[in-house]
């Protein structure tokens, strides 16, 4: 069983940066393709960025070079999401996922979801 925990989100003035961590439970993080998932409220929830378990990585097309996910794999079993020029349309909950990845990713474990709040 996969735990995860999100930090790292608040509330940033629009063209500010954000960094989201996910803290993975478990010695098998490494195997695991991770994700990054937002839902703002009335829709449905999207796929920000992936990174596979060999760190290929890819984005969500909204994204446009102002996001940058990364993990640790060697110590600290976390998974980032690095946000730049934020907008106040990336106003959403951010969720972690780990699962697996098949042309895109496959969510097999969720976390808890942390706030992140953009204003103009």
């Amino acid at each position: 069983q996969v735990q995860l925990v999100e930090s790292g989100g608040g509330l940033v003035e629009a063209g500010g940066s954000l960094r989201l961590s996910c803290a993975a439970s478990g010695r098998i993080f490494s195997m695991y393709a991770m994700g990054w998932y937002r839902q703002a409220p009335g829709k449905q929830r999207e796929l920000v960025a992936v990174i596979t378990s060999g760190s290929g990585t890819n984005y969500g097309d909204f994204v446009k070079g102002r996001f940058t996910i990364s993990r640790d794999n060697a110590e600290k079993n976390t998974v980032y999401l690095q946000m730049n020029s934020l907008k106040p349309e990336d106003t959403a909950v951010y969720y972690c996922a780990a699962g697996f990845y098949s042309g895109t990713l496959l969510p097999a474990h969720w976390g808890q979801g942390t706030q992140v709040t953009v204003s103009s």
